[in-house]
């Protein structure tokens, strides 16, 4: 049955992430073709072709390697504007031909051209008003912020579905009255190692040294009754490294423990982390989590604080691919906050749904939220302004909008349309990082893949 249910998730994990690439495209051809742009290709996947089916002028399918996907806009670049008239010839057969220039002066040049030839074999005489290079820039823009604005939105609605019906946990509070024990140190550990093991240089804790156990009440602390966990805290703290009697109940007796608190480096506050000299003791309460609720603007609230946390990790995850790279060979062990591929999704997917310790709600929950996460993130990262990402086709279009804006304020002369095939070396490279970046994930999942504790 676990077999069954870790292959349900991957599957509906994967099947989840296949439509929101479709959606994607979506969001980038049907403007597309509103503004009357051509469009001959929407491609899932890349590589060779499994399935496709003309319908119109556009040829749709499936290809076999579900990394992606793509739709082919006639005219993103324009022709060399110096030779735009000597170059775009009609044949016999009334199809235009593009006779680009052969360059001499560097590589990058000459893929330049190529790019070039390669776009305009596809143009056509009666195409010459549906190029998108024509297109006004705010078209453009449209065009190209469609498919990531698309999974944004998904991401939205997806979270703004369990917001508003499961909820989240957004903070863990200690019982109201007396303090529970939920658990009780054994060594005295510094507070940057608490999640090691106790070992024999570590002195003993002063509230094992009194006695206390899981499962005791705490009454009294030096003679002062005890009514919650924040009083006894604020009584610890306070102690410093002085005597300390402390009365308990467990099982029904009231019993009495005597120690001395111990001065250690602890948190300032629960909302100040700064490490300040205090009294320790030991002890843990027992906690309840506190779950919120909410509609589309706890939503928006919530996403804008990912935004924020989305941003940081595009500028951190050149660094943490390195280091998932490092433990690939062994080097160090891979971090719980690393970031994965849509291997790695499958996989956490595969785990949660198989798990025995969780209800079918927490494993739906889970799953909705990994699936509006990686919509998030695929979002924000298309909107980075580097070609060839949506967002450097944003980038050239704004920068259109703006120079032809200032030369019509200056009276000057129209620059014309911006040629984006001058930064394909950009996008090359960016490109090639990005293929890098996508491998060392996928072998990463596969060789030292995260795993849940569930």
């Amino acid at each position: 049955m676990s077999v069954l249910l870790y292959t349900l998730g991957l599957v509906t994990f994967f099947v989840a992430i296949l439509a929101s690439i479709g959606l994607h495209e979506l969001g980038h051809m049907i403007p597309a073709k509103k503004f009357g742009g051509k469009v001959t290709q929407y491609f899932i996947g890349f590589g060779p072709t499994v399935w496709s089916k003309q319908v119109g002028e556009t040829e749709y399918g499936v290809k076999a390697i579900p990394l992606g996907g793509y739709v082919k806009i006639v005219g993103m670049l324009p022709p060399d504007a110096l030779d735009l008239a000597e170059e775009i010839e009609v044949d016999a057969s009334g199809n235009q031909v593009v006779k680009v220039r052969k360059s001499n002066t560097g590589m990058f040049t000459q893929l330049i051209s190529d790019a070039r030839a390669a776009e305009w074999e596809l143009v056509k005489p009666e195409d010459s008003e549906r190029l998108f290079y024509k297109m006004a820039w705010w078209k453009k823009v449209v065009v190209m912020a469609g498919g990531p604005s698309v999974n944004i939105a998904i991401a939205f609605f997806l979270f703004w579905g369990v917001f508003a019906t499961y909820g989240q946990d957004v903070d863990v509070v200690p019982e109201a009255g007396q303090p529970v024990l939920a658990s009780v140190s054994q060594c005295v550990l510094p507070y940057t190692e608490e999640s090691r093991e106790c070992s024999a240089p570590d002195p003993a804790s002063p509230a094992a040294e009194a006695g206390l156990l899981p499962g005791d009440t705490i009454t009294g602390f030096n003679g002062a009754a005890v009514t919650d966990w924040e009083q006894l805290r604020a009584l610890i703290r306070d102690n410093n490294d002085g005597n300390a009697e402390i009365a308990y109940v467990r099982d029904g007796q009231t019993l009495t423990g005597t120690t001395s608190t111990t001065v250690e480096a602890r948190p300032t506050s629960t909302s100040d982390e700064t490490l300040t000299q205090v009294g320790f003791l030991g002890v843990t309460p027992t906690s309840r989590v506190v779950n919120e609720t909410g509609g589309p603007i706890y939503t928006l609230r919530e996403m804008g604080g990912m935004t924020v946390d989305s941003a940081e990790a595009l500028v951190t995850l050149p660094a943490k691919v390195y280091d998932v790279g490092q433990a690939i060979v062994g080097i160090e062990e891979r971090a719980i906050d690393s970031p994965v591929s849509i291997v790695g999704g499958g996989r956490l997917s595969g785990e949660v749904t198989s798990s025995t310790n969780l209800d079918l709600t927490s494993k739906l929950v889970f799953l909705v939220m990994l699936v509006a996460g990686f919509n998030f993130f695929i979002g924000m990262f298309n909107f980075i302004p580097l070609l060839p990402l949506d967002g450097g086709h944003i980038a050239s279009a704004l920068w259109e909008a703006g120079r032809r804006g200032l030369a019509r304020l200056r009276r000057r002369p129209d620059p014309g349309y911006v040629d984006a095939a001058k930064l394909l070396p950009v996008a090359y490279v960016v490109a090639s990082v990005l293929l890098v970046m996508g491998v060392i994930l996928i072998v990463g999942d596969l060789v030292v893949p995260l795993r849940l504790d569930v």
